[in-house]
């Protein structure tokens, strides 16, 4: 079943769930509960760590983190398992070979690319607020997961105006992909 955020983020085959990790891991939940899904395939935008990289590539993930920026600053720890990586959909439409990305998921959307810099060390390039939940919630209920994802924007001071400039096209460019993966 596909899910996506919700509010300006939506598609017509997904169901919306909530915007960040706590209203997406409640909204997850009661619809494994209602709608009994066999595998969760998330879909959204995501900004992007690595400055190198191009903006409005869409790829697939199937592992997220929960790093806040004052564990970069050694101002904080978790006692908690903070990075998931879980088997990718059985959805024989959509790739079953993702290279591994990272997704870091946090309520809080990042501004300060020479912090976010420090994540790059550990594998992780891209930020979504809801992707971490996402897993764990399958992780929870043993069900495959999979995120699609498309870069709107890259970590800076104008990030959020960036993001809007490209929302639309990312949007209509994750549909596409969809689309083409099902179609064969």
């Amino acid at each position: 079943m596909f899910y996506c955020a919700g509010d300006i983020e939506t598609f017509s085959f997904a169901k919306p769930i909530g915007i960040g990790l706590i209203q997406s891991s409640i909204q997850l939940t009661y619809s494994i509960y209602k709608d009994k899904p066999n595998e969760i395939i998330f879909i959204g935008t995501c900004g992007c760590y690595d400055d190198s990289k191009s903006l409005l590539e869409v790829f697939e993930s199937k592992s997220a983190s929960n790093i806040e920026l004052s564990f970069l600053q050694q101002q904080s720890y978790t006692p908690l398992d903070n990075c998931i990586t879980l088997e990718s959909v059985s959805h024989e439409t959509l790739s079953q070979s993702t290279p591994h990305k990272i997704i870091n998921s946090s309520n809080y959307i990042s501004t300060d690319n020479q912090l976010t810099k420090n994540l790059l060390k550990f594998g992780i390039a891209y930020e979504n607020m809801e992707f971490f939940s996402i897993l764990q919630v399958a992780k929870y209920f043993n069900l495959p997961a999979l995120g699609i994802f498309c870069s709107t924007n890259h970590i800076h001071k104008e990030s959020h105006q960036e993001f809007l400039a490209n929302h639309k096209i990312a949007v209509k460019k994750i549909e596409s992909y969809v689309k083409d993966k099902q179609n064969g």
